[in-house]
């Protein structure tokens, strides 16, 4: 039997003086907790700058990665950033419309 699931999430970071660059692929759920905190600890090095999230990989996100991406958030706000959720997909959007995360997130769809 082949099962051809993705169970964890692949990140990649890239920054410009201006932005930092997060691309997602996979799942993000609470088994992703300790990789996520990596990501936001990096973005915490940066000040003022907009933080971009590109979820368009990302095929399902849990409580706990919401979750994840408020932590995302105060981490950002606290060093006068923005962050910017781009292109979510499927169960992903869903869920980030059901939680009404578009009036605490700029997402661009």
């Amino acid at each position: 039997m082949n099962h051809n699931k993705r169970f964890s999430m692949k990140y990649a970071i890239d920054s410009t003086p201006e932005k930092i660059y997060i691309t997602i692929e996979g799942r993000l759920t609470y088994t992703d907790y300790n990789t996520f905190n990596y990501i936001t600890n990096a973005i915490g090095e940066y000040d003022n700058q907009q933080c971009v999230i590109d979820l368009a990989e990302v095929d399902f996100i849990d409580s706990a990665g919401l979750g994840m991406l408020l932590l995302a958030r105060d981490k950002v706000s606290k060093n006068k950033g923005q962050i910017i959720i781009k292109s979510p997909q499927g169960q992903v959007n869903k869920m980030l419309e059901l939680s009404k995360f578009d009036t605490i997130f700029l997402i661009e769809r």
